[in-house]
């Protein structure tokens, strides 16, 4: 009998050992440097530093001057031809007896509207750019919400853990004065702190579930703060629960229209209807119109005359290019075609999801989460005035922690059907923040 007391009091020593650890590594990381960042503070920041954005910004800034470059006239061409050596005047000797000079200039003139249809290619290509910025602002965005969500997530989840081991750390507490007393037993007290142990295990591994989400957040940001980044979230959860969804029809036109990702496709479509047209015009010769002065080697002393050059189609009329174009054509239908198929059937699973979790969330489910936190400390209190037994409090606290983390893992998974909507849609059919 003392060789089993003494080894259930060691075995106390030791979950009180790992307890400490466990709380002071908590605490340790707990009392990192935080920063607090409302989503509009965050936003701000990440589409100041975020260096992706940063260079497609710069993309779009690139093709808009190569719009302005499409524009500009070819250069004139100057061209001479003069004699070194005159053996009856010597090196260099250009007068009215010696010497030959010859000089032209020749503008080329590009028919067929050729500058202005590449500029409208150009064009294309600036609000190519445009769309590829704003599709990467919209993934980069989704992330970033999703990222901050997330995390708040988790501080609920910790904050959840961090109650339950409060509130049994005082009890350990009590029942380690009422264990010197000889008024419970060492098996009692070991079964309540192997409980706590367990939690603060537990909030150990949600703690560690924070850092790649931090780590991704400061990759958006840009930033090299190692500052823990608590998210300021000003949300509903009634107000989602109850927000109505739009119209599957209406919704999916928006999405149509307001999809970044439906608009490269649009924009690539158009682009090579406008390169059908550019090629076609490229069938049709430039003409090469300029003057020429000639002295001393034509039939007149100092001869002036018009030059004018342009290439006979014959052999090459682009044909292959514009056959090229054609297919071009067809090919990035079939994408669009597909591209708007998707964004259907994205839009429409995203909708169904937000509704469902809208009908598992409800009212009384939010009211049945506050009574339950009041049910836990009256069995706490319970049990401290030994109404109820300790299998029994093990029980209810095992079960309060499930039920709280399913109420929780419930709200946030309809957070983040709200966030994909928004995403899919391309708009903010639900405002999360007030």
């Amino acid at each position: 009998m003392n060789i089993r007391i003494t080894y259930r009091l060691q075995l106390c020593r030791v979950i009180v050992i790992l307890g400490t650890l466990f709380t002071t590594c908590a605490a340790a990381l707990a009392q990192e440097d935080t920063v607090r960042l409302t989503m509009k503070e965050t936003e701000n920041i990440f589409l100041k530093n975020n260096f992706s954005l940063l260079a497609a910004r710069y993309n779009v800034d690139v093709n808009k001057a190569l719009v302005q470059q499409a524009r500009l006239w070819d250069n004139p061409v100057i061209s001479t031809d003069q004699n070194i050596y005159d053996a009856q005047g010597g090196f260099f000797k250009h007068n009215g007896n010696s010497g030959q000079v010859y000089i032209q200039a020749m503008q080329l003139v590009r028919t067929a509207g050729k500058r202005n249809k590449l500029a409208r290619l150009a064009e294309d290509n600036t609000t190519l750019s445009a769309n590829q910025f704003d599709d990467l602002l919209r993934t980069l965005r989704f992330s970033l919400i999703s990222d901050l969500f997330e995390v708040d997530y988790r501080l609920k989840i910790k904050k959840i853990y961090a109650t339950e081991i409060t509130e049994l750390q005082k009890l350990v507490k009590g029942m380690d004065a009422q264990l010197l007393s000889g008024n419970i037993s060492v098996k009692d007290n070991i079964r309540v702190k192997a409980l706590l142990f367990n939690l603060q295990n537990e909030l150990i591994n949600i703690q560690a579930q924070l850092m790649p989400l931090q780590s991704e957040i400061k990759l958006l940001l840009n930033s090299s703060d190692t500052a823990f980044v608590i998210p300021v979230l000003n949300y509903s959860l009634p107000d989602i629960i109850k927000a109505p969804l739009p119209g599957r029809d209406s919704l999916m036109q928006d999405a149509f229209k307001n999809r970044t990702d439906g608009k490269i496709a649009r924009t690539l479509l158009a682009y090579q209807n406008d390169n059908l047209v550019y090629q076609k015009s490229l069938a049709k010769p430039d003409i090469s119109v300029g003057t020429e002065f000639d002295q001393r080697s034509s039939y007149a002393p100092n001869y002036v005359g018009l030059a004018v050059s342009f290439p006979i189609p014959i052999l090459n009329k682009n044909q292959g290019n514009i056959s090229s174009a054609r297919y071009a054509i067809k090919q990035q239908q079939a994408l669009l075609d597909a591209q708007l198929s998707k964004i259907e059937s994205d839009v429409a699973a995203a909708l169904e999801k937000a509704k469902y979790y809208q009908q598992v969330n409800d009212m009384q489910q939010l009211d049945f989460s506050q009574q339950y936190d009041k049910l836990f400390q009256n069995m706490l209190s319970s049990y401290q005035q030994k109404q109820v037994g300790l299998l029994e409090f093990i029980d209810f606290a095992d079960a309060y922690k499930e039920t709280k983390l399913k109420i929780l893992d419930q709200h946030m998974a309809l957070i983040r059907s709200m966030i994909e909507l928004n995403y899919q849609a391309g708009q903010n059919v639900i405002v999360l923040e007030n």
